[in-house]
């Protein structure tokens, strides 16, 4: 049975190749399981061990803006919490409206603000969990002091920040990156908290963190034009650095 569940995002699938004794499922094999259509999600599930622990990887997630309804993009979730995790690692590749961060850097995400339809939106699963969950600690905040101890030890700068949500698929404006920055937002992106509040639905403690692949653009000046290709390239950058912080993370659960 896996003890933690990890949902790899864009140019981040490479914390997978650490996973020994790897089973490998292609999403496509699943009957009834959407595919990942989005840039740098391979789409699958690969089963193993990881920092010595059984774990479970989606190596590529879904996204509301693929066309998916909110109960398909999570659908992972609920099969990983069927399958009888007790932890959720995200992780994802963010722009940052914090001109502090800077490409490359990784943030722990602290809280997030969601600005996506809401997955529990509908009957409820009572046999997940309570109509009205609490999302007050909705990323563990034991995790996040484990996180910062260990990036000590690895001396990995490391910092913490919120997490703006918005559907996408076209990139934020300006003018909205400013508003986001505005009400609260350290990082901006199209994924990741609709998993974590059916996550936090099923009662399962979660780790989120992003990958700053680019400065969003506060100005209307084209030199900071968004790319999607290398948005996955500077991923693929920090992906050791990410993937060595979640092994250890998951050896000493």
């Amino acid at each position: 049975m896996p003890l933690a569940g990890i949902v790899l995002g864009s140019g981040l699938g490479k914390l997978a190749e650490r996973i020994e004794d790897p089973t490998v499922i292609p999403y496509g094999d699943i009957p009834g399981f959407p595919v990942s259509t989005a840039i740098g999600h391979k789409g699958n599930f690969i089963i193993g061990t990881l920092g010595g622990k059984t774990v479970i990887a989606m190596q590529g997630r879904f996204h509301y803006y693929e066309g998916y309804s909110m109960d398909m993009v999570t659908l992972g979730i609920r099969v990983m919490k069927s399958l009888g995790i007790e932890y959720l690692f995200v992780s994802n590749a963010a722009g940052a409206c914090n001109q502090d961060y800077k490409v490359g850097d990784l943030i722990i995400i602290r809280d997030h603000i969601n600005m996506m339809p809401n997955p529990l939106v509908g009957p409820n699963l009572e046999e997940f969990g309570p109509r009205f969950p609490d999302m007050t600690c909705a990323y563990d905040l034991k995790l996040q002091s484990l996180a910062e101890q260990i990036c000590e030890e690895l001396q990995i700068p490391v910092k913490k920040g919120v997490y703006f949500g918005s559907t996408g698929p076209s990139y934020e404006t300006p003018a909205e990156v400013r508003f986001f920055h505005t009400v609260g937002a350290d990082l901006v992106g199209m994924s990741t908290i609709p998993e974590v509040i059916v996550a936090r639905h099923c009662g399962i403690k979660v780790f989120g963190m992003s990958v700053v692949t680019n400065m969003s653009n506060f100005l209307n000046l084209e030199k900071n034009f968004n790319d999607g290709d290398d948005v996955v390239k500077q991923a693929d950058t920090a992906a050791d650095r990410m993937a060595e912080l979640f092994i250890r993370m998951i050896a000493a659960l």
